[in-house]
């Protein structure tokens, strides 16, 4: 079983830049493929980013241009570097496993293990 543990949520003005850590434990977490979601109040989860175990990395387009997605692989960890926030960036951010590896990797289902979340709040 993979584990996931997110952090370095906040409160942030718009602008403003935040990296979000998600930290793997457990079997396999080398070789899966992680990702990022984020939900925020009254919709649904919604795909960010994607980095696979090649360091390929995939990205919603609200995502490209100011979030970069890497992973260090000896820390068992991924990382969401997010500049220029924006209010509408205000949301609760999962980091999920896809252990099958299987494509595509901006879908919830695909996902089979989940942390529990951590909130980014961007004033404007």
């Amino acid at each position: 079983q993979v584990r996931l543990t997110e952090s370095g949520g906040g409160l942030v003005q718009a602008g403003d830049s935040l990296r979000l850590s998600c930290t793997i434990s457990g079997r396999t977490s080398s070789s899966a493929v992680i990702g990022w979601f984020r939900q925020a109040p009254g919709k649904e989860r919604e795909f960010v980013a994607a980095v696979t175990w090649t360091e390929s990395t995939y990205y919603a387009n609200s995502a490209m241009g100011r979030f970069t997605i890497s992973r260090d692989n000896a820390k068992s960890t991924v990382s969401l570097q997010m500049n220029n926030l924006k209010a509408e960036d205000t949301a609760i951010y999962y980091c999920a496993a896809d252990r099958s590896r299987s494509p595509p990797w901006n879908i919830e289902a695909e996902y089979d293990s989940w942390g529990q979340g951590t909130q980014v709040t961007v004033s404007s």
